[in-house]
């Protein structure tokens, strides 16, 4: 539902969001580790549709110490080691007679001991082995290691399956069928509990939903919206998020952290920014129906406190200059949805509480409202308006990362949530295909069909999710972009259509190579053809050169040390 004037020429949809990855019990993200990392937790912030300008462990499985007192022998007449298995694998306990001897000496370690014998207490004759194990008196069970743990530092091969009891030696050291000769493995110390880490399918999306935004603001094709709304998945991964960290920390911690995180970046870019618009002759002045000098400073003061919408002029500099004189406006438009978000974060924790009560009416409900909207049976002008219609239209995509969060949706029929996803999409293009404006099929211009497709898209990928600890080995060529795509997210955003902007000068000076022999022929009749691929092409290095220099910023919102280009490749030791 973007606000503007869609096209390559300046004039871009942003509709995303990327808020970065927020992983930690705190809300902060936690640094990727490329290959391998903890288990993954469901998780992400989200990106708009540029308003005024259309385009867009558990712990690891550790020996226990044992008891300052010896471990029973399982064979206590020759001290030896369990003999070779009968049938069914397991070796059978040696006869004794008066009970089991404790070792002698006493130690640290594991120790398991066959059932006694059937019949005869413990001194009896055994008759059959059981088919399992019990743990010795007095000794500590030795723990498997956790399904989903971190196996790449403390086990690469996975939880160990052995089904052999194992005996303690006089040192009290864990040992399986060794000959005599050899030395016990020292036990090794308990690993340190492990915070969940990132889920890389979730970065996944928020890495393409970027791209998308990047390559929607620069050909503005309406059918972009339809095949991946980003926007709507954004708001899903960012809702998942932040019941997440609602559900570990009070609310006013979680809307603080997530504030800060927000704001900083922003506040760089709005210095920027706004420099360079005052430096292009943008003055204080009243409002052309008659407004107050007032609500100019108002709005500049939007810029630093998103409560309502953040504008600037029009137009500023002058024609022939090195930027088209509307690059204020582009450059602005994506500040809308730093509005829309802001909201979301403040009433999460009543929609929390009215989504765990009533969760399908509460879900659905915003849906309702933005019908209601979109048959105009009620009107509200002017951005008081546009941040209704922005939250009637991407509620219950939030609240959607609720139920993804909450389990609400794996409780439901395999065959339910893509009934219920076809329902919705169906009920959004039906709507879209009704309400066709100016913009023909931009669901960013039609907000109540953008509700309804971008619930039913992201109720499929949000119940689908595999929820990968490392990416699979078909995408391991982009876990380093990827990576990067996340812990910049911010920036990407808030910087991208500047950086479009700016491609627009650099292929201008193109045409003056017309005059070349040979080649200006070729620039002369291609250059036309091919000038929004160049400008795509070309707006990634200047975004990485405001990764480069505004990036830190998200780095101190977050309170971690600042760094220049954090993609999660790691350094090769030097020689």
């Amino acid at each position: 539902m973007s606000h503007g004037y869609p096209g390559p020429n300046g004039s871009h949809y942003p509709e995303d969001q990327g808020y970065g990855p927020e992983y930690d019990a705190d809300g902060f993200p936690l640094p990727h580790q490329s290959g391998t990392g903890p288990a993954p937790q469901q998780g992400g912030g989200g990106w708009p549709t540029v308003r005024n300008n259309p385009g867009p462990a558990l712990p690891s499985a550790a020996y226990g110490q044992g008891q300052t007192a010896g471990y029973p022998q399982a064979y206590p007449q020759t001290g030896g080691y369990p003999q070779q298995p009968q049938q069914g694998g397991w070796p059978q306990q040696s006869p004794q007679q008066g009970g089991y001897a404790p070792q002698q000496g006493g130690g640290h370690g594991n120790a398991t001991t066959a059932f006694p014998p059937v019949g005869g207490g413990y001194g009896g004759q055994q008759e059959e082995t059981p088919a399992f194990a019990r743990t010795a008196v007095g000794a500590p069970t030795r723990q498997q290691p956790a399904w989903g743990r971190d196996e790449a530092e403390t086990d690469p091969y996975g939880p160990s399956t052995s089904a052999w009891p194992q005996t303690a030696d006089a040192d009290g050291l864990d040992r399986t069928d060794a000959p005599a000769e050899e030395k016990p493995e020292e036990t090794p110390e308990p690993a340190a509990p492990k915070k969940p880490g990132r889920d890389r399918y979730l970065d996944l999306l928020r890495s393409i939903a970027l791209v998308r935004v990047v390559l929607f603001h620069v050909y503005g094709q309406a059918w972009m919206t339809i095949i991946f709304p980003s926007m709507g998945v954004m708001f899903a991964l960012a809702g998942s998020l932040m019941a997440r960290s609602l559900s570990a920390r009070s609310a006013g911690q979680v809307i603080k952290s997530r504030v800060r995180r927000l704001m900083v970046p922003v506040w760089v870019f709005a210095i920027v920014t706004l420099a360079l618009i005052f430096n292009g002759g943008w003055k204080p002045t009243a409002g052309e129906d008659g407004e107050s000098i007032i609500w100019w400073w108002i709005r500049l003061a939007w810029w630093f406190v998103p409560v309502g919408a953040a504008t600037g002029p029009d137009e500023v500099g002058s024609p022939g200059g090195l930027l088209d004189v509307s690059w204020a406006a582009q450059t602005s438009g994506p500040l809308w949805y730093i509005r829309a978000y802001l909201w979301f974060v403040m009433l999460s924790p009543l929609m929390l509480k009215l989504f765990r009560k009533l969760p399908w009416p509460t879900l659905l409900a915003p849906l309702a409202l933005s019908a209601v909207l979109g048959m105009k049976l009620i009107e509200i002008p002017g951005e008081t308006g546009n941040a209704i219609t922005d939250f009637t239209t991407f509620a219950s995509c939030w609240m959607l990362g609720f139920a993804h969060n909450e389990g609400t949706l794996k409780k439901l029929k395999p065959y339910m949530i893509p009934s219920f996803a076809a329902v919705l999409m169906g009920l959004g293009l039906w709507w879209a295909g009704t309400h066709i404006g100016e913009a023909g099929w931009n669901f960013d211009e039609i907000p109540t069909a953008n509700a309804l497709w971008s619930l039913g898209f992201c109720a499929v990928l949000l119940h689908y999710s595999p929820s990968w600890e490392v990416l699979p080995d078909k995408l391991k060529g982009f876990d380093t972009p990827i990576t990067l795509a996340n812990n910049r997210a911010v920036t990407i955003y808030l910087w991208h259509e500047m950086a479009i902007m700016l491609t627009i000068p650099v292929i201008d000076q193109m045409w003056s190579l017309g005059s070349l022999p040979v080649v200006g022929e070729l620039i002369n009749a291609n250059l036309g053809k091919l000038y929004q691929v160049l400008m795509f092409i070309l707006a990634w290095p200047l975004i990485a050169a405001a990764i480069a220099g505004f990036g830190w910023a998200e780095d101190v919102a977050a309170k971690r040390k600042p760094r220049l280009w954090p993609n999660g490749a790691k350094k090769k030791p030097r020689a």
